[in-house]
C-alpha cells in the first residue's frame, strides 16, 4: 500500500537509495517496472510440475516433503519414494540371481573355490567405477532416467548367463551385470532430492533397505522356487541354472521402462524441464564430483560403508556356500537359510536411519555418530560370534543379529550423508556407495586367499576399527562426537524450535540510510504503517 515500504523492503540494498531519491513520474516508472519484475521473476520461480502435493513440504527446500506416508502412491514425493526402493529390490534380483546357483553351476564347470570367489569379486568390483560415475551424472540429470537406462542395461548381461562355458566367461559376466549394483546411488540420491534433511535419514534408508531385501528374496526366489519349479518342469540342473536368469532379466527391462514414464526427477519437476524453463541452473558433474571428493568427511564414511554394506555383499555371495559346506545341507535349504540375512532389510535399514533421526533430534550430530558407532562395533562382535558357532540353529539366531546391525549401520551412514555438503549430495552418495563394493571386494580376497574362520576374524577385526572413525567426523556447524558443539541454527533445525537455515532463500537487507531518509520525506508513514513495515 505505501511504494516506499515497497521499494524499500523488496529491492536489493544498494538501489534502494537510488530508488526513493528519484521524485515524480519517474519514481511512478521506476516503481512500476519494480512491481512488473518483481513479479515477473516470481512467476518464473514458481513454475513447476505440481501446484499441489499430498504430503506437508518445506519451501525453503525447494519443495522437499517434510513427512513419510508409506501408504501413498501419489506423485512426485511417494512416487518416487516407492519407485527408488523397488528399483533398487530389481537390480538386486539381478545382481545376485547368480549367487545361490553358483554350487550348481561350479559342478557344471568343475570351479575351485577361488575361482567361485573371484567371479564374486567381480560381481562387485563391476560397480565401484560406475557409483563414482553415476554421483555427480545425478547432481546433473537427476536420478530417474539414470536409474531406469542402468536397470535395462544390467539385464542384458543377466540374460546371456546361460551361454557361459567356462570361468573366464564367468567373471566376465558378473562383472557387467554388477554394474547393475550402482542403482544404489540412484535410490539415495533420489529421495535425498525428494525430503528435507530432517526426515532423509528415516527416507533413505527406508529405501535402501528395502531394496537391500532383494538380496535375501533373491537367494530365495532364485534357489529354493525358480530353480527347483524349472527342474520339476523336466529340466535338467544344468539346463535349469542356464535358463532361470531370464526371469530378473525381463523383470529389469520392464522396470526400468516404467521408472522413466512413470516418475520425476525432483518435486517441481524434471530435471531437463526445469533447466529449460529457467527454473534450475545448469550443474558441472566434475566440478560437484571435485567437490564432493575433496571433503574427508566423505572418505571416512566411505571406509564404514564399506564395513557395513561391503559385509552385506560379502554374505550375499558366501552365505548359501558357507550353510551348505559347514552343515552339509541342500542347495534349497542352504540358499532358504542365507536368505534371512537379507530379509532383516525389512525393517532394520528403515530402523537404523529412524534411530539416526532421533538421536540427531535428542543430540544433534553427535547422536547420529553416537549411533553409528555402536551400530558398527555390535556389527563386529557379531561376526567374531557367528565364525565360532557349530550348531546350525544357533548360527541362523546370530547372523539375524549380525544382520540386524549391518542393516542398521547402513541406514544411519545415510544419515549423515546429505548433512556433509547438500549442493553435491548426489556425488557424496556415489563416493560413500562405492565404498560398500570396494570393501566387498577386500573382504572377498579375504576369504578368496584365507581359510573361511581366518577370513570372518579379518572382517570383524576391520569392522570394529571402521567404529572408532566416527570421532573423526566432523561436519561444520555440527559438533564431532568427542568435541565440538552444534551452531545455533542448528540446534533450533533439530530441536524444531525455530527455523531450518535455508541456503536457498536470501532475504535482501534493509538500506537504513534509505530508510532514515524516509522520515523527512513527504510521504510520511502512519505509526501503523511503519511497525507493518
Amino acid at each position: 500500500t505505501n511504494p516506499k515500504i515497497f521499494i524499500m523492503t523488496s529491492l536489493p540494498t544498494g538501489e534502494v537509495g537510488k530508488i526513493l531519491s528519484i521524485s515524480g513520474f519517474s519514481r511512478l516508472l521506476f516503481l512500476l517496472l519494480a512491481v512488473v519484475s518483481l513479479f515477473h521473476g516470481t512467476l518464473q520461480a514458481e513454475i513447476k510440475k505440481y501446484q499441489t502435493y499430498y504430503v506437508k513440504v518445506d519451501p525453503n527446500q525447494d519443495d522437499k516433503a517434510t513427512e513419510i506416508k508409506l501408504a501413498s502412491f501419489k506423485r512426485p514425493h511417494m512416487r518416487a519414494f516407492h519407485f527408488s526402493w523397488f528399483c533398487f529390490f530389481t537390480a538386486f534380483f539381478i545382481w545376485f540371481a547368480i549367487a545361490p546357483l553358483l554350487p550348481e553351476i561350479s559342478l557344471t564347470l568343475g570351479l575351485s573355490k577361488q575361482q567361485v570367489w573371484t567371479s564374486n569379486i567381480c560381481s562387485v568390483a563391476g560397480t565401484i567405477i560406475m557409483r563414482f560415475i553415476n554421483g555427480p551424472l545425478c547432481d546433473k540429470y537427476g536420478a530417474r532416467i539414470l536409474m531406469g537406462v542402468v536397470l535395462a542395461a544390467a539385464s542384458i548381461p543377466c540374460a546371456c548367463t546361460g551361454l557361459v562355458q567356462n570361468a573366464a566367461q564367468l567373471y566376465i559376466l558378473r562383472f557387467f551385470i554388477g554394474l547393475g549394483g550402482s542403482t544404489f546411488v540412484m535410490c539415495q540420491y533420489w529421495t535425498s532430492s525428494m525430503f528435507t534433511k530432517e526426515v532423509a535419514g528415516t527416507a533413505n534408508a527406508i529405501v535402501g533397505g528395502w531394496g537391500n531385501l532383494g538380496g535375501g528374496v533373491t537367494q530365495l526366489i532364485m534357489g529354493s522356487v525358480l530353480f527347483p519349479l524349472f527342474k520339476a518342469g523336466g529340466m535338467s540342473a544344468e539346463q535349469a541354472w542356464r535358463t532361470v536368469c531370464l526371469v530378473p532379466a525381463c523383470v529389469g527391462v520392464l522396470m526400468g521402462l516404467v521408472t522413466i514414464k512413470q516418475s520425476d526427477d525432483c518435486p517441481k519437476g524434471n530435471y531437463a524441464e526445469m533447466k529449460k524453463n529457467g527454473t534450475m541452473a545448469e550443474v558441472s558433474a566434475s566440478a560437484s564430483f571435485r567437490s564432493g571428493a575433496m571433503n574427508i568427511n566423505t572418505w571416512l564414511l566411505f571406509i564404514q560403508y564399506a564395513c557395513c554394506f561391503g559385509v552385506e555383499l560379502t554374505m550375499n555371495n558366501a552365505a548359501a556356500s558357507y550353510f551348505k559346506a559347514t552343515f552339509e545341507l541342500s542347495t534349497e535349504s542352504a540358499a532358504a537359510i542365507a536368505s534371512l540375512f537379507g530379509w532383516m532389510n525389512l525393517f532394520a535399514r528403515g530402523l537404523g536411519g529412524f534411530l539416526s533421526d532421533k538421536a540427531n533430534y535428542r543430540y544433534g550430530m553427535r547422536g547420529r555418530l553416537g549411533f553409528q558407532t555402536l551400530c558398527l562395533v555390535a556389527e563386529g562382535l557379531m561376526v567374531f560370534i557367528f565364525a565360532n558357532t557349530k550348531s546350525l540353529g544357533l548360527a541362523i539366531f546370530v547372523m539375524v543379529i549380525f544382520s540386524t546391525f549391518v542393516q542398521a549401520a547402513e541406514g544411519s551412514t545415510f544419515g549423515i550423508v546429505p548433512y556433509v555438503n547438500p549442493p553435491v549430495t548426489g556425488s557424496i552418495s556415489g563416493i560413500v556407495g562405492a565404498g560398500g563394493n570396494v570393501g566387498a571386494v577386500c573382504f572377498g580376497l579375504g576369504f578368496r586367499n584365507l581359510d573361511t574362520k581366518h577370513a570372518f576374524y579379518l572382517m570383524a577385526s576391520c569392522i570394529c576399527v571402521s567404529g572408532v572413525i566416527s570421532s573423526m567426523i566432523f561436519i561444520k556447524g555440527h559438533a564431532g562426537l568427542l568435541t565440538g558443539q552444534d551452531s545455533p541454527e542448528v540446534i533450533a533445525s533439530y530441536r524444531k524450535t525455530g527455523e531450518a537455515v535455508s541456503t536457498t532463500l536470501k532475504i535482501p537487507q534493509v538500506d537504513t540510510a534509505a530508510a532514515a531518509k524516509l522520515a523527512d520525506d513527504s510521504f510520511h508513514t502512519s505509526p501503523y504503517e511503519e511497525e507493518e513495515a
